[in-house]
């Protein structure tokens, strides 16, 4: 267990959330261009680091869990309101719309787990460890900055807002350190932990596609600048290879 990569994990959800508590008016066009880079990159790590692995372990039942993974990470969507992919359903310019914060809040903290179960998962690829920390860090951002934007517009204040926040950021380093405990005490566990990252990678699927396709776009477009957001992010896990 490398506790500096569980700080990066954390510093990284810590200053996503505290963005819209300092920075009161974020121009719109930031979490856009934010979400493409930070979910091409997420897309490029999962693809060419974690399902190498998993397919590796568990052969073609892999995609099963994986398929599983992903419309689980549906239905987590409907209790978080999409939060986990920057793109809270929730209407935030309606004053009288009142959010239930607890549904929110479960849905987001069963996803933030998820994410920490593979940083503490045994990967024969060395490099993979390392460009899931990118990956998770920086998808970690925007995840925390919707967060905390909702708990904004629901009149979340002062201390019970910084509660919640800190909460969070200690969610995905928690279920690290949990799962690494559980693999290196039974090899049987360990090798549940591989049909666990393999769900965990059709959740991270679901969140980056539905990044692509969905964050702050009419009718699915692409700008240009989102197309140079989503290339960046690209090239970023791209460049992850060179930890092999």
């Amino acid at each position: 267990m490398n506790w500096i990569f569980l700080i990066i994990i954390f510093l990284a959800t810590l200053g996503g959330g505290i963005i819209p508590m300092v920075v009161r008016r974020i121009h719109p066009s930031l979490p856009l261009y934010l979400l493409g880079f930070t979910g091409a990159c997420l897309f490029g790590i999962t693809i060419m680091h974690l399902l190498p692995e998993v397919f590796q372990e568990l052969g073609h039942s892999a995609g099963i869990y994986i398929v599983i993974g992903f419309f689980f990470q549906v239905a987590l969507a409907q209790l978080s309101h999409g939060t986990e992919h920057g793109h809270t359903h929730v209407p935030q310019n309606d004053h009288h719309h009142h959010v239930a914060i607890a549904p929110l809040l479960l849905g987001l903290s069963i996803h933030a787990f998820m994410e920490g179960i593979p940083l503490g998962f045994h990967f024969n690829d060395s490099a993979s460890m390392s460009s899931l920390v990118i990956g998770v860090a920086a998808h970690k951002l925007p995840e925390a900055l919707t967060l905390m934007t909702v708990m904004l517009h629901s009149h979340q204040k002062g201390m019970k807002l910084w509660r919640i926040l800190l909460i969070f950021s200690l969610v995905t380093p928690l279920a690290a350190v949990l799962a690494a405990e559980a693999g290196s005490h039974s090899a049987q566990m360990e090798h549940v932990l591989t049909y666990v990252v393999a769900l965990v990678i059709g959740a991270f699927l679901h969140i980056s596609t539905t990044i692509f396709y969905e964050s702050g776009t009419k009718h699915h477009e692409l700008s240009y600048r989102k197309v140079f957001a989503i290339s960046a992010g690209l090239l970023l896990a791209f460049l992850t290879l060179i930890f092999e």
